[in-house]
């Protein structure tokens, strides 16, 4: 006989009756339930603290705030929890909200998540809804299948949501608010468990990953059953209360630059400087010819990432600026006097640096950084892998913001995508780039820039194919630089192939299918990163090494990452290769570009010089 679950009304307190069955496990994360050693459960085990969360209370009752460095441990580990799990049915129900959304970020989780090996349960969200992921043995593929359900709702950062996630052993349900966002029959029969997991409220975490919750969680509640539309839209009612409630967002008590002052998007005529403070704050640039005659630019009135752009500016041209934000304590934060310069006119010589996966090593990264600064580059280009780990912000503010001080200061960087990046939000964030920003192009100079997304499709027929191709047909550039992540020609010991046992792609043969449109529409260089080693190749035309007007390929993917070795045979590209941290620093003017590479004590290693023959494409 089916039984119809029937939750408890989550308004009321712990010790009122209710219809329906008990959960297995459900945990009010409520001032009530807290001991010195963790929080007790309702129903099943206790859990202990990690970090440091706090109760909220306010007319509607308690809720837990986790600051994004906290998350509750069930005080049980999955051999006691094994005889309860759900197997065929399951609901789990939540009130909470989310402050910074992440690629994984967890409400209650129960999984394994490790390349293709994928078992257990997550209720959570991405960057811009919920989220919930379930294996089952109808999916296995020999070592589990996750399928991740994505619901159709777009959440606002600090309200509350009834988020509920149901398993009939047939189907997947996700409903927000009472209403069904989501639904898959990917997955059938059992669920499959992990052998070994922690369970956890507050955190997407498995054996290597720990994403943690920045937010509020009322309570989470487990069932053996698969709960029905009709109960969840009723259960909702019960609540709607919480969800009309107005957002609230927690933020530190003094205001500071979680990210300090940069440069984005600089032109002949203007300029766009970014900042971010821990606080909602006004946004206010003073900017001008001097220190003494700086005029205020006025963005958003309480804002955390604050952007404000400065057109109508004189051609090559030095200017000073200083960010200044105030919250609604009246407490005021100021930035340094720093510089900028707008772009060159396009007879005049200019300069670059080129630094790529800066990700995972912020000491080794700043130094790179204070060396290519010391060069004073007009601006600089990033070749993907800025950071180790897209969705988690703090590789954004801890790692690449304060590594690549003064650069990103005093001039404008033009990123890529790397797959570290992982597609993230965060990413699309802190850039200002022309839609889409993950491909664009930019003129500096004589030059033209192409900026791709090798993570997406670019073989042909592929709309960045069709889009770098018409880029390419209307440049009247006298230099063309093309840059994407994953290299084209590359001749590294065992990513292509292992080069110590057998054969290489030598490269990415994805990306390699670009290269006819530089032989055919005269691009001078490529850069790349991905190889954590330095590569530069002789002049490329037809696949083959030529003396005159080919395309040189540079893998420089040294600005932060563990190193990478080359294999033990050269290939016909290569010129040059060297195992070790580094940028690239290029000086062009006219037809003249004066090639140099240097490691991480800044000494030069690598040299050349392109020119082009006047009254050639090249």
């Amino acid at each position: 006989m089916l039984r119809t679950p029937a939750l408890l009304l989550l308004l009321l307190p712990a010790a009122a009756p209710h219809d329906g069955p008990d959960p297995l496990w459900h945990w009010l994360l409520t001032k009530a339930m807290l001991t010195k050693d963790g929080l007790q459960a309702r129903f099943g085990p206790a859990a202990e603290l990690d970090g440091n969360p706090t109760i909220v209370t306010d007319r509607l009752g308690d809720t837990m705030y986790f600051d994004g460095k906290s998350e509750l441990r069930i005080r049980a580990d999955i051999a006691s929890l094994r005889p309860k799990l759900p197997q065929r049915h399951l609901t789990i129900a939540t009130w909470c909200s989310v402050e910074t959304p992440q690629r994984w970020g967890g409400v209650w989780s129960l999984v394994q998540d490790n390349d293709q090996a994928e078992t257990g349960v997550v209720l959570g969200y991405d960057e811009r809804g919920f989220t919930f992921g379930l294996a089952s043995e109808g999916a296995d593929d020999g070592d589990g299948k996750l399928t991740f359900l994505r619901g159709k709702t777009n959440y606002e950062a600090g309200r509350l949501y009834h988020v509920v996630a149901t398993y009939d052993g047939q189907r997947m349900r996700l409903y927000v608010n009472g209403v069904l966002d989501g639904e898959s029959a990917e997955q059938s029969g059992a669920i499959l468990w992990p052998r070994e997991a922690p369970m956890t409220i507050g955190a997407f975490r498995d054996r290597d990953e720990d994403h943690r919750h920045h937010g509020r969680i009322r309570d989470v509640a487990v069932y053996d059953l698969a709960a029905t539309e009709k109960w969840i839209t009723e259960e909702f009612a019960h609540g709607r209360e919480l969800a009309t409630a107005a957002p609230v967002q927690h933020f530190p008590d003094e205001l500071t630059f979680v990210v300090a002052p940069y440069q984005q998007w600089v032109t002949k005529d203007g300029v766009t400087v970014m900042w971010e403070t821990s606080r909602p704050a006004s946004t206010t640039l003073w900017f001008g010819p001097d220190h003494e005659h700086l005029t205020a630019h006025q963005g958003e009135a309480a804002a955390l990432l604050h952007r404000v752009r400065v057109d109508g500016l004189a051609v090559r041209t030095p200017y000073f600026f200083r960010v200044e934000s105030v919250d609604d304590r009246g407490q005021r934060l100021s930035s340094p006097l720093l510089t900028t310069r707008t772009a060159v006119r396009d007879d005049e010589a200019y300069a670059f640096a080129v630094i790529g996966d800066t990700q995972d090593q912020p000491k080794v990264a700043s130094r790179i950084a204070q060396h290519a600064w010391a060069l004073r580059p007009d601006f600089c280009v990033i070749a993907g892998d800025l950071v180790g780990t897209g969705p988690n912000k703090a590789h954004w503010t801890q790692a690449f913001f304060p590594s690549m001080q003064p650069l990103v200061e005093r001039m404008a960087f033009f990123p890529v995508l790397g797959n570290h990046e992982q597609d993230a939000r965060h990413y699309y964030d802190y850039v200002d780039l022309p839609a889409p920003e993950f491909h664009y192009t930019f003129g500096y100079g004589n030059s033209q820039w192409f900026m791709l997304d090798s993570n997406r499709e670019v073989g042909p027929g592929s709309a960045q194919y069709r889009w770098l191709e018409q880029q390419l047909q209307r440049s009247t550039a006298r230099w063309k630089f093309v840059v994407y992540h994953h290299p084209s020609y590359s001749s590294d010991e065992d990513d292509y192939g292992d080069m110590w046992k057998g054969p290489s792609s030598h490269g990415d043969l994805r990306v390699r299918q670009l290269v006819p449109l530089y032989d055919r529409h005269g691009v001078d260089m490529v850069w790349n990163g991905h190889i954590h080693s330095y590569e530069r190749s002789w002049p490329l035309r037809g696949d083959k090494v030529v003396g005159d007007g080919g395309t040189t390929y540079v893998i420089t993917g040294g600005g932060g990452g563990k190193l990478e070795t080359a294999g033990p045979i050269r290939p016909f590209f290569q010129n040059t290769v060297k195992h070790g941290h580094h940028f690239c620093f290029v000086a062009v003017h006219g037809d003249r570009l004066e090639f140099k590479a240097y490691d991480l004590d800044g000494h030069l290693f690598d040299v050349t010089t392109i020119e082009k023959r006047t009254g050639r494409g090249r």
